[in-house]
């Protein structure tokens, strides 16, 4: 049997150094030292007189236990410790350079996390255009973005899962609760295929539009809502055959696909009827131009302070809402 006595292993203490006194002062001129070779030129570097380096360098080797340079004809040599220490000692200056940029970026607004809700017209018009200009002036804020309909983005936002919602006050958000800025009406545009048999005709009415099947949200929706009082104030019924979805996606693919006809979002149907978007197989309908949402707003809640990315997003968002209002008045 081995009964040779084994000494306990070495515990590892974490921040072994600092615990025997080091600072980053010392680190600095450890840094300087590496640089220049001469105490005085490290000294001179890191703003401080030579005798007082000396005496950092002598208690920074006190604290490693392990001398770090010697002195020759030229100035000083970094002994291997030395070496080792000044690299490590590089790396964590630099280290702090990084993070004091990145708290910088925090800080401004130049740099972070926005979530941002929006229902879907004002996600075109709007928060498309900022995120093109965020990704060239401010790639390193990250945005995420959920489409949904006004009462989706409040449920969103009092879980904390958005900075904001670009929609309508849901039934049943207490007002006192949030932070609102109105913003303008969401106009409707109603879209079919490109070939569809009304494009053929001359003159178009809504009341043409009811002979065929229409896509719409489910009972309730306020874009459903929206499009059945529109048909009601102009004396006409709802359309007898209607496909109920709230996605966005199904309703495009089967207005392309069908003789189908839709309500939605007026940014939304210019877009999605251009050549660059969804095959340019969408039309706009030239009927019922003064269909219009009630307005929507930017929402956010009232105690809850934003960061300052969610600030610079905001005020973005506001300058395009101020642009659009300007190129609407002068036209």
């Amino acid at each position: 049997m081995d009964v040779t006595p084994h000494s306990p292993p070495r515990q590892h203490l974490r921040d072994e150094l600092i615990r025997r006194g080091l600072r980053l002062p010392q680190l600095r001129l450890l840094v300087a030292l590496r640089e220049t070779g001469q105490v005085s030129a490290a000294a001179a570097q890191v703003a401080m007189t030579q005798p007082a380096a000396s005496r950092l360098l002598a208690d920074l080797e006190r604290t490693v236990g392990a001398p770090l340079y010697e002195r020759n004809a030229r100035g000083v040599t970094l002994t291997p410790a030395g070496l080792a220490l000044a690299g490590k000692a590089r790396e964590v200056l630099h280290g702090l350079d990084e993070v004091q940029h990145e708290i910088t970026a925090l800080t401004s607004g130049e740099r972070g996390t926005v979530r941002i809700g929006s229902v879907t017209g004002p996600a075109v018009e709007l928060i498309l255009p900022v995120i093109r200009e965020l990704r060239v002036t401010f790639p390193e804020i990250e945005l995420s973005v959920l489409v949904d309909t006004s009462d989706k983005l409040g449920d969103a936002l009092f879980a904390g899962d958005l900075d904001f919602y670009i929609g309508r006050i849901p039934d049943g958000m207490s007002p006192s609760a949030i932070a609102l800025e109105e913003i303008g009406p969401e106009p409707v545009s109603l879209i079919a295929r490109l070939d569809h048999p009304l494009s053929r005709r001359d003159t178009l009415s809504v009341a043409d539009c009811l002979a065929y099947d229409w896509v719409m949200q489910p009972e309730g929706g306020l874009l459903r809502r929206t499009a059945e009082g529109y048909l009601l104030r102009n004396g006409l019924r709802p359309p007898e055959r209607i496909l109920s979805t709230s996605s966005l996606l199904l309703t495009l693919a089967i207005i392309s696909e069908t003789n189908a006809i839709a309500p939605i979002a007026r940014a939304a149907a210019e877009f999605y009827a251009s050549q660059s978007a969804f095959g340019g197989r969408i039309r706009r309908l030239d009927v019922a131009g003064d269909m219009s949402v009630i307005p929507y707003s930017l929402i956010s809640l009232r105690d809850v302070e934003a960061t300052p990315a969610a600030r610079r997003v905001l005020n973005l968002l506001r300058e395009k809402t101020r642009q659009i209002s300007a190129s609407t008045v002068a036209t």
